[in-house]
């Protein structure tokens, strides 16, 4: 396995204040790096989204708090699971990351996508387009950042962004630049672009659907005569991870009864139960034609099941480094 991922997109913690909010996340991160995880992620949003909480729950800003856990980590890559472009302007999200990248010493990754919150757009006054379009925006993005990345001066004269011999100064650690991830399993137009652009990509569901997202994707990369295996193809999923399945499963039911949770979602988006139950049902989903795995543990990001989850996953193959 190429990577194995821990997002944290929950930051309300029974007891934990705001003056120990980040000592507490940086403690769940390095947890996750001494358990055998190789990457490290968080979304990109500025309300809490639905299934996960109400959107008064705390949220902090995605960049910032990765370059505090560059700081705090010393091996795990580190990225947003992916930045909506229409609230990120290309070319200072490509110095952003670049600046990741530094603070890190190498371990930025890139993630970017179309962006989907509208109610999220309309209260910080972000325009909010068509899906079409917002697309049309990832593609220009995609060049932008390609070209920030490895060129010394960029330029790109769109239909909605234009850079004159951009500068990206000091250059990203990482040769070519920070991998770049793009989210989402649209099979006309994101599978495509990741065909085109991405050196990663990150799609949700279950074996079939993930075994089709694939096929889809290998047929895009025959056209424009790329090797999907130059791909790293990873899916997001949420966990819940104890000794038992006794335990899984009542923790499930606790979950279940939290407000604003979704229980259709729920069954269909997490894997419950012993080490043994998640390492089959991880491993279906490798077989599926996947590279990776991301998970997460909303509500539940105990640091014995951070540790847990680490040390059954990573036995699914060795991990490393994503370039």
């Amino acid at each position: 396995m190429k990577l194995l991922g821990l997002q944290i997109p929950n930051f309300t913690f029974p007891g934990i204040g705001n003056d120990r909010l980040f000592e507490h996340i940086a403690m769940l991160a390095t947890t996750a790096e001494n358990a055998g995880f190789n990457a490290v992620f968080v979304m990109d949003h500025f309300y809490q989204l639905p299934n996960i909480g109400p959107e008064s729950d705390p949220m902090l800003e995605g960049y910032t708090i990765l370059a505090g856990l560059a700081s705090r980590t010393k091996k795990v890559q580190l990225g947003t699971l992916v930045t909506g472009i229409t609230y990120r302007n290309p070319a200072l999200l490509a110095k952003t990351v670049t600046t990741l990248d530094i603070v890190s010493a190498g371990r930025a990754i890139c993630g970017v996508g179309a962006a989907w919150n509208e109610h999220e757009h309309q209260g910080y006054g972000f325009d909010f387009p068509p899906v079409v379009e917002r697309l049309s925006r990832l593609e220009e993005a995609l060049q932008i950042l390609h070209a920030m990345f490895r060129q010394e001066r960029a330029s790109f004269d769109g239909r909605f962004y234009h850079v004159k011999g951009a500068m990206n100064y000091p250059r990203p650690v990482q040769p070519n630049g920070p991998p770049i991830m793009i989210g989402g399993g649209g099979e006309q137009r994101t599978l495509k672009l990741v065909a085109q652009y991405g050196d990663m990509c990150n799609i949700f569901g279950d074996p079939a659907t993930v075994r089709h997202k694939m096929d889809v994707l290998r047929s895009h990369c025959e056209a424009v005569g790329r090797d999907p295996q130059t791909i790293v193809k990873t899916r997001l999923g949420s966990l819940i991870i104890r000794k038992t399945q006794e335990e899984a499963d009542r923790l499930f039911g606790q979950l279940l009864n939290r407000p604003g949770v979704n229980k259709d979602w729920a069954r269909a988006g997490f894997i419950i139960g012993s080490p043994d139950r998640v390492a089959e049902e991880a491993q279906t989903l490798l077989d599926a034609g996947l590279d990776g795995l991301i998970f997460n543990m909303p509500h539940l990001e105990d640091p014995e099941a951070i540790e847990l989850a680490g040390k059954t996953l990573s036995k699914l193959g060795q991990t490393a480094a994503v370039h």
